[in-house]
């Protein structure tokens, strides 16, 4: 019986990897916020814990917290349309709302002027789920701002549109702007950005950290106050999540991959999982990735082969910062233990094929991080910056180990690999505990319910 299950898994597993290629899974992000004048988010974090935990033994019910928002119209507005994490939040929060009926048209406001195939991708993808898509000019646009219930902004540079196309109409959109803000970068930090962002009805932040660094940085560098802002904490997909749960989906789907990866089963996976750039600090990690197999060799400790996977590749753009991650393999006469993987948003896969997820994203961390909680529902410890919202998911020594971000974290992260490497007791120990926090509090109701209460404060704002 149980080989005939695995068979018929096999057989599933295309079908499985393809349900994956949805936007049900970002890689894609994310947010909550701090006890300020400009940053005033007491009363919502008190009304959202308190919702959350009268709600938390919903589960995976009919009612959706969302179906107060049915039959209102909602304009996106996203920078761009890509496999980046922001735009991948909002079209999955495009889905949730096309759920429970609201009536949901997108606009990407920068679109390269050839043809572009992911986005030709991603916006078939929003038309088959009911998603009407616009030209970012044009009267139909203007229009359609003007008639919403609610405009969200996806980005700080999505404010660029505002002034570009509505003009002089710009006010009477703006008490209805939810400005949805993934960015921890300081180039973000420009006028012509954000020079709109005090008078909309309420800005959704990613985390606690970067609702703060919002907070100072807007408030020194621009002379400009923050309107209400809301953090909310993502939650994973509840398609992620059925097959976090799904042992025989996750021995075929690591089998199939450990397989095309040319690794034994009983080796030893460290995978980042980011786009390659240098501020996710691929370039680091192999560094510490590479000081951990000198360690091992020092100390003669006998273990599995060690293999990094970097998931996240893009050849064909050859970035001088790719050339340069292959070139320190190829000189470090690596080749054998380091895998590169073209980005995808089929995370599931190398979610259920390796051991260990490292989170190394660089300056600030991540704003949120959405595969790190991906991660942690399949049970998996993470080796993570000491940075960002990054700090807010995993709990040091429990879930996970933290390393300072920057070239100091080198060889606190290398030493954290042979630590995890050598005690298998305590990575699964990790793992389970990573799981269990999945389960409290990062799961899509638990994201359904926190959305909500933004929405409905959004709303109201909107109707004054």
């Amino acid at each position: 019986m149980a080989k005939h299950s695995v068979a018929m898994a096999k057989k599933r597993w295309p079908i499985m990897l393809a349900a994956f290629l949805s936007v049900s899974t970002l890689t894609v992000l994310l947010m909550r916020a701090t006890n300020s004048d400009s940053c005033n988010t007491n009363r919502f974090a008190v009304a959202q814990d308190n919702q959350i935990r009268s709600s938390a033994q919903i589960g995976n019910a009919a009612s959706s917290p969302l179906n107060f928002m049915k039959s209102k119209l909602v304009l996106m507005v996203s920078h761009e349309l890509s496999l980046s994490g922001g735009p991948l939040l909002m079209m999955e929060l495009a889905f949730l709302l096309r759920g429970v009926g609201s009536d949901v048209v997108w606009i990407t406001n920068q679109k390269p002027a050839e043809p572009d195939q992911v986005i030709y991708s991603l916006e078939s993808k929003l038309l088959d789920r009911g998603v009407q898509v616009l030209p970012a000019k044009g009267e139909k646009a203007i229009d359609t701002a003007l008639k919403a219930d609610m405009v969200i902004l996806n980005t700080a540079v999505a404010g660029k549109w505002l002034d570009a196309v509505l003009k002089e109409k710009v006010a009477r959109v703006l008490p209805k702007v939810l400005w949805w803000i993934h960015e921890m970068r300081g180039h973000y930090f420009k006028v012509e950005y954000v020079k709109h962002l005090p008078f909309v009805a309420g800005a959704m932040i990613d985390s606690h950290t970067t609702a703060q660094y919002w907070k100072n940085r807007t408030r020194e560098r621009l002379g400009i106050k923050m309107p209400e802002t809301f953090v909310v904490h993502l939650g994973n997909s509840n398609e992620l999540m059925e097959v976090s749960e799904d042992s025989v989906a996750k021995r075929v789907l690591r089998e199939h991959v450990r397989e095309s990866l040319g690794v034994r089963n009983d080796d030893l996976l460290f995978a980042i999982i980011n786009s390659v750039s240098r501020g996710k600090g691929q370039d680091l990690f192999l560094r510490a990735f590479y000081e951990s197999l000198q360690l091992i060799q020092e100390k003669k400790l006998q273990l599995p082969s060690l293999h990094a996977v970097v998931v996240g590749s893009d050849l064909s753009a050859q970035t001088k910062f790719e050339m340069e991650l292959r070139k320190f393999v190829i000189e470090k006469n690596i080749q054998d233990r380091v895998h590169f993987v073209n980005k995808t948003l089929a995370v599931a896969p190398y979610l259920a094929s390796i051991d260990v997820l490292v989170q190394n994203s660089q300056a600030r961390g991540e704003c949120f991080g959405r595969i790190t909680i991906e991660a942690m529902a399949f049970r998996l410890p993470v080796l993570g910056t000491a940075a960002g919202g990054t700090m807010e998911i995993v709990v040091n020594g429990t879930t996970g180990l933290l390393h300072p971000a920057g070239k100091e974290g080198v060889t606190p992260l290398a030493k954290n690999i042979v630590k995890l490497a050598t005690h298998v007791e305590k990575r699964l120990t990790m793992g389970k505990k990573g799981y269990e926090r999945v389960k409290e509090r990062f799961l899509e109701h638990h994201m359904s319910q926190r959305i909500a209460l933004v929405l409905k404060e959004v709303l109201r704002k909107a109707r004054q």
